[in-house]
């Protein structure tokens, strides 16, 4: 099997088959990160641009991991060592970039579908590795992964999403995933951070935290972005604890073999308690593991690998 694309733009309208493929192949990679030797020949003399024009700790490092432990030739772009400071375009940039013969780019942009412009410009495979507020695939996909490797499936859970949905593009890269692999899925947060309409995306949104975490499997607890309460659209970051905050009182409300993940970074204290963020059933550390194992994956299938590597 190879997936239908070379790039890997967003979960949505991506099938079943096509994500349980990339899950399957990265619990290979996850077995070699952890040999005594965590590197493989498997992307030598693939070259590969981190072209990030917002900042990021786990995502961009955890590619440039995946790159490396592949044997990846990598090159790590920043904006504020570039010719953009000097007013340079996007497309110039990538351009000029792919005629130093590069074969993937992985892109973060604050906009919303820069990654699909890029492949209308260039040759290359592009990885979206965030853009704006439209979808962060690969972090869906290591979600994904960390759900199925606890509980060996995803179908049928009931899985609840809480935080700001309305600007995450975390928050819909896991809803078109778990929808896509037959989870139960439901978000909850404030009205002013609920895109309106969302029900059209076949999931239940609630506005009352107990009412939505009733009877859950797992919590996806998402980053309050602070600066939305400057924007009038949070009364308080106390207020938002008190009625969205992620507590141990609250986790009786949960299934007896719960489980809490965060994508990161974490406002402790504000969307969820630390111990809590720290407690026997958050899996926020394996989610970051994991990571690496997915963007190997995906590195791999989107240079059109298939089979597993030994």
């Amino acid at each position: 099997m190879k997936l239908r694309s070379k790039h890997l733009l967003g979960l949505e309208g991506m099938s079943e088959e096509e994500i349980a493929f990339i899950l399957d192949t990265a619990e290979t990679f996850k077995e070699i990160l952890s040999r005594p030797i965590r590197i493989v020949p498997t992307l030598r003399g693939v070259g590969i641009v981190n072209l990030f024009y917002e900042p990021s700790t786990r995502t961009r490092i955890s590619f440039e991991l995946a790159e490396k432990r592949l044997s990846a030739e990598v090159v790590n772009f920043s904006t504020s060592v570039s010719s953009v400071k000097k007013g340079e375009t996007l497309k110039d940039t990538v351009r000029n970039i792919e005629a130093m013969k590069i074969d993937m780019v992985v892109v973060r942009h604050q906009s919303s579908g820069v990654p699909y412009f890029l492949t209308q410009c260039l040759n290359a495979s592009i990885i979206n590795a965030g853009d704006g507020a439209h979808e962060h695939p690969t972090q869906g996909l290591l979600d994904l992964f960390t759900i199925r490797e606890k509980y060996k499936r995803i179908k049928g859970l009931k899985v609840v999403i809480v935080g700001d949905i309305k600007y995450s593009r975390v928050a819909r890269s896991n809803i078109w995933g778990l929808k896509a692999m037959g989870a139960d899925v439901s978000v909850c947060g404030p009205t002013t951070l609920l895109p309106i309409e969302i029900e059209k995306m076949g999931i239940k949104a609630y506005s009352d935290l107990d009412q939505a975490l009733e009877g859950a499997d797992v919590v996806n607890v998402l980053r309050i972005q602070l600066e939305r309460q400057k924007g009038g659209l949070l009364p308080s970051l106390r207020e938002y604890t008190n009625k969205f905050g992620i507590t141990k009182e609250r986790l009786n409300r949960l299934n007896e073999n719960f489980t809490i993940m965060h994508p990161g970074p974490i406002n402790r204290g504000v969307e969820i308690t630390p111990e809590v963020a720290d407690g026997p059933h958050s899996v926020i550390l394996d989610q970051v593991t994991n990571g690496v194992a997915i963007r190997m994956a995906v590195l791999y299938l989107l240079s059109g690998g298939e089979g597993k590597v030994e």
